[in-house]
């Protein structure tokens, strides 16, 4: 044995020395292949870096282990014992239901809160109306819950959770699953006075993930215009008749034939690319499919002027039918009064046997659906028929299924009736108020909506970014990035919008293909500015500016730019300017930065249109006027009259006054070119043409001039522009006490004068020596002598005080005693003829004369013994006071 042990360490010991040679052998060789040049380390360098290595983010969870229970009230720790009977309730109602019906799930009834106490699901809705008119309607309170909360998965898809935390514990976290988000938004709903219920029941898989990569952004769908029919006017009887159109009808024809087949080429390549695309998405079939638990809530119609029942996708915020591909099934449904059980087969509103009907039977489920032409109408959302919806309590204020006359069968007896309403009091039984605190949503936490303030959804071929307001240093709150394909990998357009900016920028929209940028800005610009179209920012070039013309002095709505020509539009001017087009023509000096107020364009042409005038005639009304400078010309066409086809016109050829001699140049008739449509009404002197000409050369002058501002007003709008987008600086209002340094600063400094102001009223009060020092002037040094004058004022302003209060005390003795005199005079005169009421008041008043007697004794004799004292301690003090202690030391 010992041998054979020896050869078998003797063999190992040769197996581990063969494989170190062999393991040594590749090394030597390797590091014999491992010189390598600095071309091949670049080129492995650049390989490395272009290696993403993408980490798997954790997905979020939220359990009782995250949540601080010790300050959570008792309502959430314990149960009162209507919520303990009605625990009781549930479990009956949960055993005879699935008793009755084995082939279905559990019922989602009384899961644990955070605490670990169960809860009906009822209790858990906590009907609240917000302060915040943005959520009092259903659209803008489903988007703000959808964005202010983090959704968490449930821990088993298949499953509904064993718990259901409370609202107030979601929105302090900001996390929950589907049942948190719908039992907060149907709370609030509730409280908007909608008739909303949530909603336990089986969703697509997209709708479970919150996945809308296969949903088109609401924010790219463009809204249908109204066209609005133009009414055409009524044929004049002796209108001209238009030119005879010799078009060929055959090639319009032709041409009308070949739009449609490359339309109708383009519809069917798009329809073939959907159909490829939608095959390849139904190529990734989900296989829990149906048996996804998802919740969500319904909003029936009647309350809140709703016309339509519909679903609120909690995790979205959107909108669905009742009869959507998205909603699979639905098991039951709760509000804050009652719980109701679906008894309906979901075969066509959900277009699948989903849920519990797909488990058990579903070959006999089908066959039943396929057969019986009941099961093939839509769900029926009437709450009061207990045929379709199985409700817990009796006490719902659904009314009750109205039977037809067929139906009633003369079963309608009074008895009968009497002894079942006495029957249902007897069973009914009140749904216990809600356990949750009332829900409280801070304006700090209101306005920053998403978790952390931002929030990110990806959409088909888009992405929508969100933030809080403030967060960023430009304001951008949102950001809608369009995409080509989609990967989302080409970038069509973006679009971004802003708030609080100072310069009023509220959307800025570039695409990325034209290269074109669109900025929108709300009332309140310096330059009145409301749209900004552009491709650069570099000037005399291609861009379009609109403003709002209420806040112009000159009346300008919209003015267009090229290189080459400005086009402005005007409404609402004295002059009834209404159209101003500018052509312009190369520069002669060419430096280096050519501006318009360093080397403008020459003008070559200016062409201005004018609203009707009705206080001038027609053939006097100028209509458009143009100047020719290069060709010494001014055109004017004036407006047409109602009963005219043409219209009147003039051109008029100016040259210099001098020729190249010098000699003035006389104005002649044939320098004024007319076309009179009545030349008999209107005979002008030919004074008026010297006048004319002079008038428009001065309009023509005013006009370049103004041509020039309108350059410069361009350059500065340009150099703002840039100023503006380099600080953007956001504004505060003066409400916003947090941000408001400026507003934070003066309150703190009013605070701290109010309070000075407080201390020195009180010091003031308190101060006995203020009404004297008051007759010395102010911020003079005491003198002794001064000391000893305000000490002998002080002493016998209050020596004369106290005598004054005894004297006052004196005087109200004697009166009382003089009074009490008199009615006892006056009752030993009387007393014979006195009543038995008039000897009651006589001795009532007696009684309080000699209280009050007594009382004005006590205190004259107290004030007697206190007012030496007080002398002295006033004395005392006025020696001691730090004003005057150095003063009178000498008389100490």
């Amino acid at each position: 044995m010992e041998v054979l042990k020896e050869k078998v360490e003797e063999e190992e010991e040769a197996e581990r020395a063969e494989r170190g040679e062999k393991m040594m052998r590749p090394m030597e060789v390797r590091k014999e292949e491992t010189i390598m040049t600095q071309e091949m380390l670049r080129d492995l360098e650049r390989k490395l870096s272009e290696i993403e290595v993408s980490i798997p983010e954790k997905p979020s969870t939220f359990t009782k282990d995250a949540i601080d229970i010790s300050k959570l009230p008792l309502s959430y720790q314990s149960n009162t014992p209507k919520e303990e009977h009605l625990l009781q309730v549930a479990d009956n109602f949960s055993r005879q239901y699935s008793h009755l019906c084995p082939d279905r799930v559990p019922l989602f009834l009384h899961p644990v809160n955070e605490c670990e106490v169960p809860k009906f699901v009822s209790t858990t809705i906590r009907p609240t109306l917000m302060p915040y008119p943005e959520l009092y309607n259903w659209d803008t309170c489903a988007q703000f819950v959808s964005d202010f909360l983090s959704a968490v998965p449930l821990p088993d898809p298949l499953k509904p959770p064993s718990y259901l935390y409370s609202s107030t514990t979601v929105l302090k976290y900001q996390k929950g699953n589907c049942f948190d988000f719908s039992t907060l938004l149907c709370s609030m709903l509730i409280g908007a006075r909608y008739d909303a219920y949530c909603v336990y029941g089986y969703g697509s898989q997209d709708l479970c993930h919150m996945d809308l990569t296969r949903e088109v952004c609401p924010l790219t769908v463009k809204p249908k215009e109204m066209v609005k029919e133009e009414e055409k006017a009524p044929p004049k009887k002796y209108a001209v008749k238009p030119p005879r159109d010799l078009t060929s009808r055959f090639e319009q024809e032709q041409e009308i034939k070949r739009q449609e087949a490359i339309k109708a080429k383009e519809e069917r390549r798009l329809k073939q690319e959907e159909e490829r695309l939608v095959e390849q998405e139904s190529a990734k079939t989900d296989p829990l499919h149906g048996l996804r638990v998802h919740s969500w809530v319904l909003v029936l119609s009647g309350k809140r002027e709703v016309p339509e029942s519909f679903f609120i996708d909690p995790f979205t915020g959107r909108s669905y039918s009742t009869q959507d591909d998205h909603f699979l099934g639905i098991e039951s449904l709760w509000n804050h009064k009652n719980y109701w059980v679906n008894m309906q087969d979901c075969w066509n509103c959900c277009k699948v046997l989903g849920g519990a009907w797909a488990e058990q039977g579903a070959v006999w489920r089908l066959w039943e659906a396929l057969s019986d032409p009941l099961l093939h109408q839509d769900l029926v959302f009437d709450l009061g028929d207990s045929v379709r919806w199985e409700y817990l309590l009796l006490g719902t204020d659904k009314p009750l299924l109205s039977l037809t006359e067929e139906e009633d069968d003369g079963t309608n007896d009074d008895d009968d009736v009497e002894n079942l309403g006495k029957e249902d009091e007897d069973k009914s039984f009140d749904m216990p108020c809600s356990w949750v605190e009332q829900i409280e949503i801070s304006p700090e936490a209101f306005e920053t909506r998403c978790p952390n303030g931002k929030k990110v959804i990806q959409y088909k071929r888009a992405k929508l970014e969100k933030w809080a307001p403030y967060l960023n240093n430009n304001g951008l709150v949102c950001r809608l990035t369009t995409y080509e394909d989609l990967e989302c990998t080409k970038t069509l357009e973006i679009k971004e919008w802003f708030q609080n900016r100072e310069d009023m920028l509220e959307l800025k929209h570039i695409n990325k293909v034209t290269g074109l940028n669109i900025d929108y800005f709300k009332p309140g610009h310096p330059q009145a500015l409301r749209v900004h179209s552009y491709t650069s920012m570099q000037p005399e070039m291609d861009r379009v500016m609109e403003f709002y013309e209420t806040a112009r002095v000159d009346g300008l709505i919209k003015r267009e730019e090229t290189p080459r020509t400005m086009t402005e539009y005007y409404q609402g001017r004295p002059d009834l300017l209404s159209y101003r087009h500018v052509n312009f023509g190369p520069r002669i000096k060419k430096l280096a930065l050519n501006s318009a107020e360093s080397n403008p364009r020459p003008v070559v042409k200016i062409t201005e249109q004018f609203f009707r005038n009705p206080a001038k005639p027609a053939d006097e009304d100028v209509a458009e006027r143009v100047f020719l400078i290069l060709d010494e010309r001014i055109q004017l066409r004036y407006h047409c009259r109602e009963d005219r086809i043409t219209a009147s016109k003039r051109e008029f050829l100016w040259r210099t006054e001098g020729d190249s001699k010098g000699n003035k140049i006389i104005m002649t008739p044939d320098m004024c070119l007319s076309f009179e449509v009545e030349p008999m009404e209107h005979t002008k002197k030919l004074l008026y043409q010297p006048e004319a000409m002079m008038k428009l050369k001065n309009e023509e002058k005013l006009s370049r001039h103004q041509v020039w501002e309108s350059e410069l007003e361009v350059l500065e709008i340009l150099k703002l522009r840039e100023e503006e987008e380099a600080a953007h600086e956001l504004t505060i209002s003066i409400y916003d006490t947090k941000r408001n340094e400026k507003s934070k600063e003066y309150r703190e400094a009013m605070e701290r004068v109010m309070h000075e102001e407080h201390l020195w009223q009180v010091e003031a009060q308190l101060d006995y020596l203020a009404p004297f020092l008051a007759q010395l002037p102010p911020g003079e040094k005491l003198t002794r002598w001064q000391a000893v004058r305000l000490k002998d004022e002080c002493l016998s302003d209050f020596k004369q005080r106290l005598i004054d209060k005894a004297n006052l005390i004196q005087a109200r003795f004697e009166k009382e005693t003089q009074e009490l005199q008199k009615q006892q005079q006056w009752y030993q005169e009387n007393q014979v003829t006195l009543t038995p009421e008039d000897e009651d008041l006589y001795l009532s008043y007696c009684s309080q004369a000699m209280f009050r007697i007594r009382i004005l004794e006590q205190r004259l004799n107290r004030h007697k013994e206190l007012a030496p004292l007080k002398y002295l301690a006033l004395e005392e003090k006025l020696y001691k006071d730090p004003r005057l202690v150095e003063l009178l030391k000498i008389f100490v």
